[in-house]
């Protein structure tokens, strides 16, 4: 039997965007240095080695994102223990968008994502640092 699927992926985006914080580029641009937040780049390995990432982003694969934020996993990662604000980003702020949604379900807070994303950033002419 064909699957009848009810809601797509831009509907679960747009639902994510209505209830998240999206940065303006602009703003996201003067982040790259802030003691007060966390810069999250949940693009795969193989997009990093390609295209670089913001520099002193935490490189954390969308697909591990809950583990590596939830205390009592084994895969829990320290930086998502921090009182800071947590901004995610993908190349073009759609897996952003979902993983701020989890992110803040989860209880980290606060969290938001930067508008546009990785690609976004690149156009803007934002600081990229390249992976060895």
């Amino acid at each position: 039997m064909a699957q009848n699927i009810t809601k797509g992926a831009e509907d679960l985006v747009a639902e994510a965007n209505a209830r998240i914080t999206t940065i303006p580029l602009d703003e996201a641009l003067t982040l790259v240095d802030s003691d007060d937040h966390v810069l999250i780049d949940l693009r795969e390995s193989g997009e990093l080695r390609r295209s670089g990432k913001i520099p002193g982003a935490v490189a954390c694969p969308r697909g591990m994102l809950e583990f590596r934020i939830d205390s009592d996993d084994p895969d829990q990662k320290a930086v998502f223990n921090q009182d800071k604000t947590y901004v995610f980003y993908c190349a073009s702020a759609k897996r952003s968008a979902l993983a701020a949604r989890t992110a803040q379900e989860m209880g980290l807070s606060p969290v938001a994502h930067i508008e546009g994303g990785f690609g976004a950033w690149v156009k803007a002419g934002g600081p990229v640092e390249q992976l060895s």
